[in-house]
Parts: C-alpha cells; structure tokens; sequence
C-alpha cells in the first residue's frame, strides 16, 4: 500500500508538470481587429413630421354602468361590460340639484344600474338615468 501511495505522490506530479510542458499554449479567438476610425457624417435638417392627436368625441356621451358609490356632488360607476372599468363624474349644477332630490329619498345604492350623460370635454355628468333601489 506505502508502494502504491509513494508512486502516485511522485508519478502524479511529475504527470501534472508534463502536461504542461507539453501542451500547446493557449491562443486568443481571432486576430486583432484594426481600430476603425468613425465616419464623420454631415447631419441633415430636422424631418417635420405633423403630431397625431386622438379624436375626441364632442357632445354627450353615454356610459351605462353600476353604481359604486354616488353622493351630491360625484358619481363613480363600474362599467356594464369592463369590471375593471371605473370611472369617476363630478355632476353639474343641474344633475346635482336632481341628485340632492333623489339622496334624500334614499340615494343610490351599490349595484344599481345607471345610464350616465356625460361631457366629453369636461367630463362632468349632465344627466343620470336609472332607477334607484329602496335603501336598507
């Protein structure tokens, strides 16, 4: 066993030194790329290029919903077919007054449905359309 154990301590060096004599060396993965000079370009004139603005719909626009919450002076409704859509309307002086009415006979609960008249403009309620339920 101290036979085999002297041979590989000496054998296994000498192997490791002999590998490395005798290997090639290592060498880099292609030539040396030339540096390359930048070409100087003349800048042109700026390109005029007319901006696109979205259409905007003008008048009154419908949104038909359900109540989340509804107070004298805003509205926010979930949209009919959108979950995810919520939108806030702050309500003019003229749907606030009819608002102030129909708070006081109990207001509109969450989950009714409403059909709201809204500006596009402003985005201010001008009208709200829906029956409201019996408060609990």
């Amino acid at each position: 066993m101290k036979i085999l154990c002297n041979a590989a301590g000496v054998g296994l060096p000498v192997l490791m030194a002999l590998a490395s004599v005798l290997s090639p060396r290592a060498a880099a993965q292609g030539p040396i790329p030339p540096v390359v000079t930048p070409i100087v370009v003349d800048t042109a004139e700026a390109i005029v290029v007319k901006a696109v603005t979205p259409k905007q719909p003008k008048g009154t626009v419908k949104f038909e919903g359900f109540v989340l919450n509804a107070n004298i002076a805003q509205i926010t409704a979930r949209a009919k077919g959108n979950d995810m859509a919520i939108q806030t309307f702050p309500l003019s002086e003229a749907a606030a007054a009819k608002m102030q009415q129909i708070v006081d006979k109990g207001g509109y609960q969450w989950g009714d449905k409403v059909t709201i008249y809204y500006d596009a403009a402003t985005q201010k309620a001008i009208k709200i359309r829906g029956k409201p339920s019996k408060p609990v």
